[in-house]
């Protein structure tokens, strides 16, 4: 099969187009023939291995079992484990295959229990686009209540998109940090404010109820400055050295100030991200889907990612989509 491989942490051009071995199925796993990808925070951190806690695939180099990136997925089943009850060969199936990694490629191998099938209504690429953007919005945004202050920081990439519109729908008042060229995907989304964070300090505004940040690079004092009494601060990426601060000095300073900061736990499992695939299947969510790479593409993807340039999810269409969605453009093929 084809997959996209690297052998050493860096940028883009590290990633080479290979023939390798097709997986076979562990007792319970399914093997997936990968129709859709899509490019997650977590796949631009392996990449380059930073930071440091990007490096568990191996402290110099990628491990010989994780040189091919991706999790999140959408394809059929192609074979069962033997301990595997729930599929049969030719299910349509999604899902996020962390800790595991493996979906740029035409097949992988996925434990059955991180998968399920995809709802009528979904094409595979917007299945791809869901399973990890979905599941951190679903956590981020049960931290809020109907009134509450919302801020996210990294808003206009997946998670956050989808963040917006749960939050909004809940009846949270939101404001969206992202760059310039994002502000005005996010009022169309419905941020109630938007904040382009080269120009504005978010942690001099609010006072905020809850603050959601996936690409934490601030101080723990500054966090703690913008929220409101009783507030909670929590980040889901970041420098290692400030999510090592949030778990450690942050949990000392909110018990002192009366606020909470912590490390947003997600646990990457269906019942995490079905329910927000089912509302989009129902037309009651948008996932954007920012551009559909080809497999010899997924460098380009990457880059794009890595710039902060995608208005929401970048998916690598690996094979064509029996379920309709745009053909690939042909600068991405």
């Amino acid at each position: 099969m084809r997959a996209v491989v690297y052998e050493r942490y860096g940028s883009p051009d590290e990633l080479e187009l290979r023939e390798v071995p097709r997986p076979d199925p562990g007792a319970d796993d399914v093997v997936v023939e990968v129709v859709a990808a899509s490019v997650n925070l977590s796949d631009w951190e392996g990449l380059r291995g930073d930071p440091a806690y990007a490096r568990m695939a191996g402290p110099v180099r990628p491990s010989a079992g994780r040189r091919i990136l991706g999790t999140d997925v959408a394809g059929r089943v192609a074979a069962v484990g033997a301990n595997v009850t729930d599929f049969t060969v030719g299910d349509e199936v999604f899902g996020d295959i962390m800790p595991r990694y493996g979906t740029f490629a035409e097949y992988v191998a996925a434990p059955a229990a991180s998968v399920v099938r995809i709802p009528r209504g979904l094409t595979f690429a917007q299945a791809a686009a869901l399973p990890q953007a979905a599941a951190i919005a679903t956590y981020a945004v049960s931290l809020a209540r109907p009134g509450d202050r919302l801020l996210f920081n990294g808003a206009g990439g997946g998670s956050g998109s989808l963040a917006v519109q749960l939050a909004v729908a809940k009846g949270v008042h939101v404001t969206a940090v992202d760059n310039a060229g994002k502000l005005d995907f996010l009022r169309r989304l419905g941020a109630d404010e938007v904040i382009d964070y080269r120009r504005d300090d978010f942690t001099r505004r609010g006072p905020f109820d809850v603050i959601v940040d996936v690409v934490a690079r601030r101080s723990i004092f500054a966090y703690r400055r913008a929220l409101a009494p009783g507030g909670r601060c929590v980040v889901v990426g970041g420098t290692t050295r400030a999510v090592l601060r949030m778990l450690t000095v942050g949990a000392l300073l909110g018990v002192v100030s009366g606020t909470r900061l912590g490390v947003l736990i997600v646990h990457q499992v269906p019942a995490a991200f079905l329910p927000v695939a089912e509302q989009v299947a129902r037309g009651e969510l948008a996932i954007p889907i920012d551009g559909r790479y080809s497999l010899d593409a997924v460098p380009e993807a990457l880059a794009r990612h890595g710039r902060g340039e995608a208005l929401g999810k970048v998916v690598v269409a690996v094979r064509d989509d029996p379920r309709g969605g745009p053909p690939l453009e042909p600068d991405r093929r």
